[in-house]
């Protein structure tokens, strides 16, 4: 029996919204037909109305499950370098507790509305809660390996937890051009053509990867000293993080995460580099992190893909994409609609889920959740309800 649903508006995403439309799911949610309201007036349905407005489920394109236990544990605005050593501190603890944290994390981000999400993993310990979960996860298997001469035995050992995640789906990905050498990113990048795969890379999160890559200085120094590595066989490009590594990846469709000091020269560099970019925000947790944003302006005039995500509950306090887009629209005035089309479409197309998600449309299954905006379509409240 087909359920059908109403609000003052449905922003179906792949077209104008509509004021008082009904959208009618099937039980198992898809989107059997999308009424105009003058379309259903004379129709004898059985119509459940809602006050706000309907759109599309979340598409969360970072996250980090694994550190769901760190909630709270880490100060904000230590600076990426600090936060990173704090990371390194505190990931490893009891097995059930990190287990329980991930199940909530899960949980949460269901009530949250998202219905898929890319999910960067060092280990399998994640795979059960994916399972079982009803959230749609792609997982990214992050390499780490700054040595040149680890490059093979890093990437054998990651291909063994791929092996390990099967059925889910999983790539094997970099973690960051400061941690990982430009002999493992091309074994990643030939890993990824094999299968035609996308990738996903955290991307000039602060001023210090930049000046690393450019003087070899900074306080990434700092951060290689506490790990006890010696990078005396590392030459500065005299080139910013971004021009440095891209090239190694070529053509691979790729989501660079965070971008919070990326500049105009490194968007133009990027987008004739690779015209398969994706550019994911997760504004809060740049503020917990560096306390600050990236360029959005930039990005939207240049007209880069955008998707969102919501990074780690180590670096936020909640996972929700909604919270996201209002953070976004209150520091940087995003209009709703775009933010929308971040949330939604554009990170199903980055997953290549967009055949079944991202839009409300005939066909695809892609989650209801009900929203409240304003007259002026400002964001009111991040508390989302999940209608299917």
């Amino acid at each position: 029996m087909l359920k059908y649903f109403s609000a003052d508006w449905i922003f179906p995403v792949s077209s104008l919204p509509i004021k008082n439309g009904v959208v009618a799911v099937t039980p198992d949610g898809e989107i059997k037909e999308v009424f105009a309201e003058k379309d259903y007036l004379n129709l004898d349905l059985e119509i459940i109305k809602y006050n706000g407005v309907i759109v599309p489920g979340f598409v969360n394109t970072h996250c980090h499950l694994e550190l769901s236990h760190m909630l709270g544990q880490i100060p904000e605005q230590t600076g990426l370098v600090e936060f990173v050593q704090h990371i390194i501190k505190s990931r490893n603890g009891d097995a059930s507790r990190i287990d329980l944290a991930m199940q909530q994390a899960d949980q949460q981000m269901f009530d949250n509305g998202i219905v898929a999400v890319g999910d960067i993993s060092n280990q399998i310990s994640s795979k059960k809660i994916k399972e079982k979960s009803k959230i749609y996860y792609h997982t990214f298997i992050e390499a780490l390996g700054f040595n040149p001469e680890r490059a093979a035995v890093i990437m054998d050992h990651l291909k063994e937890i791929k092996n390990d995640f099967e059925p889910l789906h999983a790539t094997i990905v970099p973690h960051a051009p400061y941690t990982v050498s430009p002999e493992l990113f091309e074994l990643i990048r030939q890993e990824a053509e094999k299968s035609n795969a996308f990738i996903s890379v955290h991307n000039q999160e602060t001023v210090d990867e930049n000046v690393f890559f450019e003087s070899k200085t900074g306080g990434f120094l700092k951060l290689y000293e506490f790990l006890g590595m010696d990078i005396d066989f590392f030459d500065p490009t005299n080139k910013t993080s971004l021009k440095t590594w891209l090239p190694y990846i070529k053509k691979q469709k790729t989501l660079l995460v965070h971008n919070t000091v990326t500049n105009k020269a490194d968007v133009e560099f990027a987008k004739q580099s690779n015209p398969n970019l994706y550019w994911c925000l997760c504004p809060q947790a740049n503020l917990y992190i560096e306390n600050a944003l990236p360029d959005v302006d930039l990005l939207m005039d240049e007209t880069v893909n955008i998707t969102l995500g919501t990074d780690s509950l180590a670096s936020n306090h909640q996972l929700n994409i909604l919270s996201e887009m209002q953070t976004l629209q209150k520091y940087k005035q995003v209009p709703f609609e775009k933010l929308l089309s971040w949330g939604t479409i554009n990170g199903a197309k980055f997953l290549e889920l967009d055949q079944q998600m991202g839009t409300i449309e005939v066909g695809k299954k892609p989650g209801l959740n009900l929203i409240q905006l304003t007259a002026d379509f400002i964001i009111e409240s991040d508390q989302v309800k999940r209608l299917i």
